[in-house]
C-alpha cells in the first residue's frame, strides 16, 4: 500500500514508518517486510537488507496438494492432520480452530508470475508453482487460533490503530496471547502448504485485497481530536466485516487471514533490529504481498496506523493421538506497554465512502 513519507512522533514512532525493501525472489520466499508505506521522502534511493542465503542441504520436500502428507513425518504426520481435524472442540475453546501440522522454518518456493511494484520496492507473486521445498528439518506445531480477526466474531469489523501491546492486553484479558509467526503461518498455509490460504494464485475475489490507494492525512489519523480523527479514519476505512469473504478461509477453517487488515504476531525469535520481538502478518487491503509466508519487521512495537489489528492464539489440550514432539516457542521476555496504558484502538459499525 503507497503511501507519503510518515512524520517522526514526539512521543513514539507512531508515524514513522520504513519502505519495504525485500523482494521476493522467483525461487526463495522469504520472511520479509512489505505492507507499509515507505519512511524514506519520495525518490530517495532505497536501502536493500539481503535476505540470509538459503541452506544448500534439502533435508525434506512438502510435495504437490494431491500427495501432501507432511514431509518428514511420513504416514503418521498424514493420520495426524486428519487428527486435527477430527479431534472433539474440547482441544480449543469455543470460536479458535485446531491446528497441528508440521511447519517448515525455511522453505523455498517457485514463483511462476511476478510483478514488480516500484512504489513500494517490493516483488509480488501473483502464482506459485506446486510443491514447497523445506531446506531445514520441519517441526510439529500444535495450538489454538481465533477463527477470525479480533473480536472473533463474524460480521464483526476488528478494531485498528493498535500497538502490538494493544493486541497483547487484549489476547491476555481473554486468557489467550498474539499469535506466534509460525502459528499464523501454518495456519494460512493449511494441511496442503499453499502459499496463500486459498490456494497457489492470487485472487482478489477470495480475500479482501487490490482496493484502490487511499492516501490518508497524517495529522487527522493522529489527531487527539476524536470527531476529526474518526472522520479521517472512517473515509480511509477499506476494510470488510469479519466473514464477509466467504471464499478467504485456510484449510483449518481460519478466515482473512492474508488482506483486510494487517495483523500483529510475535517473531518465532527476538533478533529483528526495529521490529524487535514483533511483526505483521497479511498484508491489509492494498496491493502488497497478501500471502501466508511475508512478515513485515520495519516497524517498532508500539506502532499503530490505520489498517493494523490482531488475532489471537492459544494453547489445544493435549498432545493428540500420535505424531512427533510439538515444537515449544522460546520464552518472551517481559514487555510492558510504554507508560503502563494500552488502547483498545479504532472500530466502526458505519460503513465509509471507500469501502468496499
Amino acid at each position: 500500500m503507497r503511501d507519503p513519507a510518515l512524520p517522526v512522533s514526539r512521543v513514539i514512532l507512531r508515524r514513522t514508518t520504513a519502505a519495504c525493501l525485500l523482494a521476493l525472489s522467483p525461487l526463495l520466499f522469504a520472511s520479509a517486510c512489505g505492507n507499509l508505506p515507505p519512511a524514506a521522502p519520495p525518490g530517495a534511493p532505497p536501502t536493500l537488507e539481503p535476505p540470509p542465503p538459503p541452506t544448500v542441504t534439502i533435508a525434506s520436500v512438502f510435495p504437490a496438494a494431491s500427495d501432501v502428507s507432511d514431509a518428514g513425518a511420513g504416514d503418521a504426520g498424514a493420520a495426524r492432520e486428519e487428527d486435527a481435524r477430527a479431534e472433539g472442540p474440547s482441544d480449543c475453546p469455543a470460536g479458535m480452530k485446531l491446528v497441528d501440522t508440521m511447519y517448515c522454518p525455511k522453505p523455498r518456493l517457485k514463483c511462476l508470475k511476478d510483478e514488480y511494484d516500484k512504489s513500494n520496492h517490493i516483488t509480488i507473486c501473483h502464482k506459485f508453482a506446486e510443491g514447497q521445498t523445506c531446506l531445514v528439518e520441519p517441526r510439529r506445531q500444535r495450538f489454538c487460533i481465533d477463527e477470525y480477526e479480533y473480536p472473533n466474531k463474524k460480521g464483526a469489523h476488528p478494531p485498528v490503530m493498535v500497538s502490538w501491546f494493544d493486541g497483547e492486553a487484549a489476547c491476555e484479558a481473554q486468557g489467550k496471547r498474539l499469535c506466534r509467526e509460525s502459528e499464523w503461518v501454518s495456519a494460512c498455509e493449511g494441511p496442503e502448504k499453499l502459499p496463500f490460504p486459498y490456494g497457489r494464485e492470487r485472487d482478489p475475489q477470495q480475500c479482501n485485497i487490490d482496493n484502490r490507494y487511499v492516501g490518508p492525512h497524517l495529522d487527522r489519523v493522529y489527531s487527539s481530536n476524536q470527531s476529526d480523527q474518526d472522520k479521517e479514519l472512517l473515509a480511509l476505512d477499506q476494510s470488510v466485516a469479519s466473514g464477509e469473504k466467504a471464499g478467504c478461509v485456510s484449510g483449518f477453517g481460519v478466515h482473512d487471514l492474508t488482506g483486510n487488515v494487517d495483523e500483529w504476531v510475535t517473531a518465532d525469535e527476538e533478533t529483528h533490529k526495529t521490529s524487535k520481538w514483533a511483526g505483521l502478518k497479511g498484508g491489509a487491503w492494498g496491493h502488497v504481498r497478501n500471502a501466508c509466508r511475508p512478515m513485515t519487521t520495519s516497524h517498532p512495537p508500539e506502532f499503530t496506523y490505520y489498517f493494523i489489528s490482531f488475532r489471537c492464539c492459544g494453547e489445544a489440550a493435549g498432545e493428540g493421538q500420535r505424531g512427533a514432539k510439538i515444537w515449544k516457542a522460546p520464552p518472551l521476555g517481559k514487555h510492558p506497554a510504554p507508560g503502563g496504558k494500552v488502547s483498545k484502538g479504532w472500530s466502526t459499525t458505519e460503513r465509509g465512502p471507500n469501502r468496499p
